[in-house]
């Protein structure tokens, strides 16, 4: 069973909006959905301790307790299982970064029901790794869902189309502004479907996909983000 065989079904233009769809194609065809990030890297954690066996710490201890069996054993020349206990550490960070950042995805507008926040944590394997924090709001039939994405090289190729006219018109989008950050805005009258894409901060990507919701609906959400409180993880 696939990756894509876990998510639920969406019309395509919300899976690959067209200026990601461009990155995916012409810069990162290795990968075809951000979503499969989270399974790619439970691949490689897998593939780890299978080559290099269990790390010496539980998920539940320290980060610094980790890190010191970690030196013990580079200071015994192993080197193998040094590394694999830093990339563990260094996994554990994320995570608890991943939780702090939940508390950053606001609460549902008056009138909107909003799930709970969810968060996926890359590993460094998978090209350098990264945090995506994400919540869905629904009302009725309309649906929104707010994404977060940092700490990740890829993110610097997102980045750029927020700057970049040819990238935005691409799919029908044009730039503008959402807070005094750099924006896509993305938006079928006839589906009701849209996508917003927010660089804040020159370290987080804003991915607002809505479905069966109207333009004003999906530029409120994208205002109700507290950008300086985002700014500060």
């Amino acid at each position: 069973m696939g990756p894509s065989s876990w998510l639920p079904a969406q019309p395509a233009e919300l899976l690959y909006p067209a200026p990601l769809l461009f990155i995916i194609q012409n810069i990162m065809p290795i990968f075809r959905r951000i979503y499969t990030w989270s399974a790619l890297s439970l691949g490689c954690c897998m593939a780890a301790v299978l080559l290099y066996g269990t790390p010496s710490v539980q998920a539940e201890d320290s980060v610094l307790s980790t890190i010191k069996e970690a030196m013990k054993q580079y200071e015994k020349g192993d080197y193998t299982a040094a590394a694999s206990n830093l990339n563990y550490a260094s996994q554990l960070v994320l995570q608890k970064k991943s939780e702090q950042m939940k508390t950053i995805l606001p609460d549902a507008p008056p009138g909107w029901l909003a799930e709970e926040a969810s968060s996926q944590t890359i590993g460094a394997e998978v090209l350098g790794g990264g945090i995506t924090i994400s919540r869905v709001y629904t009302k009725d039939e309309a649906r929104v869902q707010m994404d977060i994405m940092t700490d990740s090289p890829v993110l610097q190729s997102v980045l750029m189309m927020t700057s970049n006219a040819v990238f935005a018109g691409a799919g029908g989008g044009k730039l503008e502004t959402v807070k005094g950050n750099k924006a896509i805005v993305k938006y079928d009258d006839d589906s009701q479907n849209g996508e917003i894409y927010i660089a804040a901060n020159s370290r987080f990507v804003v991915l607002i996909k809505g479905r069966h919701v109207s333009r004003e609906e999906m530029i409120l959400f994208a205002n109700i983000l507290d950008y300086s409180k985002l700014a500060k993880n």
